[in-house]
């Protein structure tokens, strides 16, 4: 049969097996009050809502927790892309790029698009071609981040006065 032709009328059943007419199920009961019945209130469960999970910060609306604008990056993603940063070498010196001072700016925008400000320690780094895409890559690989960007930025040059407490101990500079 074509998809032109109709489809040829039902045959009558043999008078032996004919079934009885009307529904073969039950009728299933409505899930819930009609679309008249009034909306629960505050406090009041929804029909077949569950408990509030214990400790759970939205399962006390009195305990002043805000709830995040629709669409801004969890409070956690900027920690996280510094957690990745600090994995991040200049291989000729023993202290991650964020301590080392080398990132001026970690953004993270609604969209979950990180944008990063960086320098190196001088304009002629061996891995000026390598570390930016290196901290681009592991960047946008964090869950949670929909693009990466690097900015590789001169001004303000970078000096040691940008070295965190930790790398300053690290390369024996603590009394600079």
């Amino acid at each position: 049969m074509t998809e032109f032709q109709e489809a040829p009328p039902p045959k009558p059943p043999n008078p032996g097996t004919a079934r009885p007419a009307g529904p073969q199920v039950p009728p299933v009961p409505p899930a819930g009050p009609g679309p008249d019945a009034p909306a629960p209130t505050s406090g009041t469960p929804a029909p077949g809502a569950g408990a509030p999970i214990a400790g759970h910060p939205m399962s006390n609306p009195d305990a002043g927790v805000t709830p995040l604008p629709f669409g801004a990056p969890p409070p956690d993603l900027r920690e996280a892309v510094i957690d990745v940063l600090q994995t991040c070498y200049d291989p000729e010196i023993p202290v991650n790029i964020y301590d080392l001072g080398l990132i001026y700016a970690v953004d993270v925008s609604p969209e979950h698009v990180v944008n990063i400000q960086m320098t190196l320690t001088s304009p002629a780094c061996p891995v000026a071609g390598t570390l930016p895409p290196e901290v681009q890559q592991k960047v946008a690989a964090i869950p949670g981040v929909r693009a990466a960007n690097v900015d590789l930025v001169w001004e303000p040059p970078w000096g040691r006065h940008l070295l965190s407490e930790a790398a300053r101990l690290q390369l024996g500079m603590d009394g600079y």
